[in-house]
């Protein structure tokens, strides 16, 4: 399994000892933790894409490139693209720009999004929420096919047999296609042969292994040599020394976001009681020692048996140091372990 870190790069105030992380610091910290990330050996680090104000990340690819040069094996990946309110042409050429740096490190997440602002922002109706996706997935594939495109647009543009450039330096950039749990979306995906992200950032890891038995079965049926599938599960994630630390460093920040958010979309946030719940083996958060998250990998590994795992970190106005010290862990305690477990070596012993 490949390991790996998801970010949106989060700014905003500690609830409890009101240090203030900003932008412009956000982003120095986020090029540390992409470089801790490849010396330590981990398999890829994709950056968030949204336009709000509590996050720091609106292009992904610019951060990826200057990722790129100063990173030498890890892959680079948004996470995600918001693909609906895009121009593919011009998502397709700045990957393609993060390849050529990175020697053929770059990859797209392409999604929906979880977030609405940039619809308005870039001129986009929600009516089209669905529609819009479908559309420039398509396109985005096929500007991935070849060096030239003839493309007849209905929310996208028209192309009449022109060159798109740079091309990357991979035959083909990786495409992902990420999804909430929607049905529709792990179909198209299967379709696509593409690989798929699945987020679980609630609820009960469980309850979403028929999406990773839907995208299997659609996935063949479709015609695509089962032996290629990848499939990656995406969780909240913070590990500490021990799993007392571990609660009690990321509850604080972890329940100001979900507080927020909660408010905006019309539930209540998260108390202490209900965090501590979802840390347990069977709920959504990879919160504890590396130990646990250890175990909380491979419990999620025997529901979906995924090829890749991305734990999301620095969630809220986390400090830097926390967040070094929570990856550095990932790389060094939880990584070795599970591939061990996952590469058949380790489960023999279980």
């Amino acid at each position: 399994m490949e390991i790996g870190i998801c970010t949106f790069a989060d700014v905003g105030t500690h609830p409890l000892t009101k240090e203030t992380i900003a932008p412009y610091q956000r982003l120095r910290n986020l090029m540390e933790e992409i470089e801790l990330a490849d010396q330590l050996g981990l398999d890829v680090f994709a950056v968030g894409e949204h336009h709000r104000p509590d996050y720091a990340v609106s292009t992904p690819a610019t951060i990826l490139a200057a990722a790129a040069v100063r990173t030498k094996n890890i892959r680079l990946s948004s996470g995600v693209t918001v693909l609906s309110s895009d121009d593919p042409v011009r998502v397709f050429q700045q990957f393609a720009t993060v390849d050529l740096l990175s020697g053929g490190r770059a990859e797209i997440m392409a999604g929906r999004g979880s977030f609405i602002e940039s619809f308005p922002l870039f001129g986009q109706d929600l009516k089209d929420y669905d529609t819009l996706f479908s559309e420039k997935l398509r396109m985005l594939v096929e500007l991935n096919k070849g060096e030239k495109i003839s493309w007849q647009g209905e929310h996208t543009q028209s192309i009449n047999n022109r060159g798109v450039y740079p091309r990357p330096h991979q035959e083909k950039l990786p495409i992902w296609v990420a999804v909430g749990g929607t049905p529709e979306s792990v179909v198209r995906a299967a379709e696509y042969g593409l690989p798929m992200t699945l987020a679980i950032i609630g609820g009960m890891p469980a309850r979403f292994a028929p999406f990773a038995q839907l995208y299997r079965e659609v996935y063949e049926k479709a015609g695509h040599d089962g032996s290629k599938l990848q499939f990656c599960v995406n969780s909240h994630t913070y590990i500490a020394d021990t799993s007392q630390q571990a609660h009690d460093e990321f509850y604080p920040p972890y329940a100001e976001v979900m507080g927020r958010i909660g408010r905006e979309r019309g539930w209540s946030g998260m108390n202490r009681q209900q965090f501590d719940a979802s840390t347990t083996k069977q709920g959504a958060l990879l919160v504890g020692s590396p130990q646990q998250v250890i175990d909380k990998i491979l419990y999620e590994y025997e529901l979906f048996k995924h090829t890749r795992f991305l734990a999301q970190m620095s969630i809220g106005a986390l400090p830097h140091k926390q967040a070094m010290r929570t990856i550095e862990l990932l790389g060094t305690k939880v990584a070795p372990e599970v591939k061990k477990y996952t590469s058949g070596k380790g489960a023999e012993t279980k």
